[in-house]
């Protein structure tokens, strides 16, 4: 534990320490918020009803651009073969890592969210919907990125491959976030079902992305 503890807080006082990496997703989430007023026009009814969609789409491109650096840093400084060597399980190892990189990239979007959601004219009801959605929703694009992160890692430009790997896989979760968003707005399903079916995808996705990125990375070193 002490080992995985020590990973942990390494990852969060890189990502401070290097800046620029939450910072640079927030900008760029806020930068396809802002940019749909001006395509769609002054409709006011219009980017209330699609807010939210445009909001998790933001959200998930913001997420793919993030995806690139979990574990091409520790390639390039020699610190992944040492993860590879240690006694630690590779799988606690890479979920640690995930885990650490959601919360320096996923928690601030969602904090983000409340703001950006005036861009686009979204109510207290709906902008509460579309940040617990995306609370509920951002680990798994984060787990599901850590699959492409370890198939792509030892891959040169393996950065654009690993966003067309992750970017169908995230297809369900935008489907239900922006279900479930929309349920708490208008109707006519309750919110509950999609929103259950949103936090079942992130259990999948929190147990199967270690293991299947552990099992990745060592057919990689093989």
């Amino acid at each position: 534990m002490k080992a995985l503890l020590a990973l942990f807080l390494r990852d969060l006082r890189i990502a401070v320490r290097v800046g620029g990496g939450a910072m640079i997703g927030v900008l760029f989430f806020l930068a396809v918020v802002a940019l749909m007023p001006f395509a769609i026009g002054p409709d006011l009814a219009l980017l209330q009803r699609i807010g939210p969609a445009i909001l998790w789409i933001g959200a998930l491109l913001a997420s793919l651009l993030a995806l690139d650096r979990l574990l091409s840093a520790d390639l390039e400084d020699g610190s992944l073969d040492l993860l590879l060597m240690s006694g630690t399980p590779l799988e606690l190892a890479v979920a640690t890592k995930a885990l650490a990189h959601w919360i320096t990239t996923g928690v601030p979007l969602v904090i983000a969210t409340p703001v950006f959601a005036l861009f686009l004219n979204l109510d207290l009801t709906a902008t509460a919907a579309v940040a617990l959605t995306l609370l509920a929703g951002t680990p798994a694009l984060t787990f599901i990125g850590l699959i492409g992160a370890g198939l792509t890692v030892t891959l040169r430009r393996g950065g654009i491959l690993l966003s067309v790997l992750v970017l169908p896989l995230a297809i369900p979760l935008l489907i239900f976030g922006v279900a479930a968003s929309n349920a708490a707005i208008v109707g006519p399903l309750p919110f509950g079902t999609p929103f259950t079916i949103l936090c079942a995808l992130t259990l999948v996705s929190l147990v199967l992305g270690p293991f299947a990125a552990a099992l990745a990375l060592r057919q990689g070193q093989d």
